[in-house]
């Protein structure tokens, strides 16, 4: 029996990821730090490791070097919560196999670690191989999007969005982008990027919810060799990489009040040093941030600096949930389902009239990364030409039955774009008796309810539920797609 190891300090994924993956068949343990896995590595050789890059105790690229001097022919996946073109680049070329970004999609992973413990050592990922581009061109012409990572609607609120960033885009401003999680904020920042006078220069994103307290620092300025422990070599910031271009702090509102200090030098002065360095470095860097919330808000109630805001609001775009535009819907399925076309080699043509209804209706709590979640994996479960609605995860397939089966005892609501009062009041009890069910069933309620009251904020919603907001988007996400397929 193959063994697998997975390292992750969010116990409900190590758990559900050892449950999916021993019924398929995998010897599997977890643990929940860096330090312990290292002291399991000790004496014991696994065949494959399942590892998150953002470890309390380590990251997941110190972790993987750690790994491959042990167990130089083991296959290392990474996992991570946020998808970062940079991250991907740096773990590939320190070996890592191929990295996974959460929500995990369960057949997906699996098939991922197969082709690992097949073959770990020529193993390319499907984006980088000719014959992806050669599958896109026998996609249909109808309803095919185009093949750029970004795209944007055709509403009249992406259109006014499009006008915005052709105005700013030739300036230096810095920029605030609101929106919810995963509605494209990371997309229009590289869209202003690319019409600026730095597109031939870097462009850095970052993920200021994903940056420890003590290292957030590091990640951003760079430091000096032994100017902390840990530090054995001189470290460049992100903000040093991003030099003459541009850089994407997301969630910016996360960062700690030391790392606004040191930000709001940085953005009054164009200058920075490294952490225990004594040299300032001169910067010539665009500053686009992006938030879930309103920092003039945040600043209000002392979380955000006030000054460090009205630096950065030169310039706003508020960016609508993908609710909020729903005849942009279809157009963006369509353009995932190219895009995953592209990636599994595969030919699926479109989507039944029924799921067409069912992504018109959903609420879309995860916006445009939901959605493309979805269509992955519901185009991986396609067998054939077109996608149907058995294809489509628990929590849409059970939000659209819900709405279809109290279609006629709702009342309709005043607003199309809020979500229909019976969804989150009537629950559907038919069928035996199951103590589990139930539990995920109220769990999925009070998940939902929370939501509701919050219009839909991740992260207020993680504090109404008391838990953090990767618990909570890991807890939408993967639960029920886990539990279904037992």
């Amino acid at each position: 029996m193959q063994r697998i190891l997975v390292i992750d300090d969010d116990r409900d994924m190590c758990m559900l990821l050892k449950r999916f993956l021993s019924r398929h068949g995998f010897e599997v343990s977890e643990t929940f730090s860096g330090k312990k896995a290292l002291e399991m590595l000790n004496g014991w050789e696994p065949h494959l490791v399942l590892c998150d890059f953002r470890l309390e105790d380590m990251d997941g690229k110190t972790m993987l070097e750690k790994i491959k001097n042990l167990y130089p022919s083991v296959p290392v996946i990474i996992i991570t919560g946020y998808s970062d073109i940079k991250t991907a680049v740096d773990v590939i070329k320190s070996g890592a196999y191929d990295y996974v970004t959460k929500p995990l999609i369960p057949d997906e992973i699996l098939i991922t670690i197969k082709k690992a413990l097949q073959n770990p050592a020529t193993y390319i990922p499907p984006a980088t191989t000719s014959s992806a581009k050669d599958q896109s061109e026998k996609l249909p012409a109808i309803k095919s999007g185009p093949t750029e990572k970004y795209i944007f609607g055709d509403s009249n609120s992406f259109k006014n969005i499009a006008q915005q960033i052709d105005r700013v885009a030739p300036t230096n401003y810095s920029i605030i982008i609101y929106g919810e999680s995963g509605s494209g904020k990371e997309a229009i920042a590289q869209q202003i990027h690319q019409k600026s006078k730095r597109s031939n220069k870097p462009f850095v994103a970052i993920d200021c919810g994903a940056l420890s307290k003590e290292l957030a620092g590091s990640e951003l300025f760079g430091h000096e060799k032994g100017s902390f422990t840990g530090a054995v070599n001189q470290k460049t910031g992100n903000f040093e990489v991003a030099n003459g271009g541009t850089i994407f702090l997301d969630e910016v509102g996360n960062l700690s009040y030391d790392i606004q200090v040191a930000l709001l030098r940085v953005v009054q002065e164009r200058k920075m040093r490294r952490v225990g360095g004594v040299k300032d470095i001169e910067l010539d860097v665009r500053i686009i941030v992006a938030s879930n919330e309103k920092l003039w808000d945040a600043a209000r109630n002392g979380k955000f600096r006030e000054d460090l805001y009205h630096r950065f609001n030169e310039f706003t775009i508020d960016l609508p949930p993908l609710r909020e535009r729903r005849e942009d819907i279809m157009t963006f399925a369509y353009h995932f389902l190219k895009l995953t076309n592209e990636e599994l080699e595969k030919n699926v043509r479109g989507f039944t009239p029924e799921v067409e209804e069912i992504f018109k209706k959903y609420i879309w709590f995860g916006n445009l990364r939901e959605m493309k979640n979805v269509i992955k994996r519901a185009t991986l479960l396609t067998d054939g030409d077109i996608v149907e609605a058995h294809c489509l995860p628990f929590e849409i397939s059970n939000f659209a039955k819900l709405q279809f089966d109290n279609h006629e005892a709702a009342t309709p609501s005043a607003n199309e774009n809020q979500p229909n009062e019976s969804f989150f009041t009537t629950r559907n009890t038919a069928g035996p008796i199951n103590l589990k069910a139930a539990g995920i069933d109220a769990e999925y309620e009070a998940i939902l309810q929370a939501l509701k009251k919050v219009n839909f904020n991740k992260s207020k919603a993680a504090k109404l539920l008391n838990i953090d907001r990767k618990t909570l988007y890991n807890k939408m996400k993967l639960y029920n797609e886990f539990n279904n397929q037992q």
